[in-house]
């Protein structure tokens, strides 16, 4: 086991090789395509693409979020940003309210219509992890995030720490 660093299939993962990262960077890629397949044809269906899918996802886990932090979220441009959300807006899946504190705010929230769109590609999504993860086990599952929150800028670790610790 000493020689293998311990890991069942025989990879020390404190040295990993080129090969073996290169494995791993494809396979993301690979995923990444599994991952957004079901909900792109969904999308698609309705003339949306994911960056749609992107400012729905995240204003429907902060309803109330502002323009500004969801341009904080999604690392967009405020140009890139406001044509998805007037899309969105004039097509009745997002709500913009001017802040009750500051009126320069604009809080976003989903429309019934919105929250049922974003069940909808979300449904599609939890069903290809929940399948993965009964696949690879609990042990994968948490190393799978351990990987992934590594793998976060540190802006991005603490947007996601905080949607983490938000009540669902």
């Amino acid at each position: 086991m000493a020689e293998s660093g311990g890991h069942p299939g025989g990879e020390n993962l404190l040295f990993l090789t080129d090969d073996q990262l290169r494995k791993g960077i494809e396979a993301m890629f690979f995923a990444y395509r599994g991952f957004t397949a079901d909900p792109d044809r969904i999308l698609i269906e309705k003339g949306y693409g994911r960056a749609h899918h992107r400012a729905i996802h995240f204003i429907n886990r902060s309803p109330g979020t502002t323009v500004n932090n969801l341009l904080s979220i999604l690392g967009v441009t405020k140009q890139s940003l406001n044509r998805v959300l007037r899309t969105l807006i004039e097509d009745g899946l997002v709500e913009s309210l001017v802040g009750t504190r500051d009126k320069r705010e604009r809080h976003l929230f989903l429309t019934d219509a919105g929250a049922e769109l974003e069940r909808e590609l979300s449904d599609a999504q939890r069903s290809r992890m929940r399948d993965a993860f009964r696949a690879a086990g609990p042990d994968s599952v948490a190393g799978f995030r351990t990987v992934l929150e590594a793998m976060m800028d540190g802006d991005m670790r603490r947007h996601y720490k905080r949607l983490k610790e938000a009540p669902q």
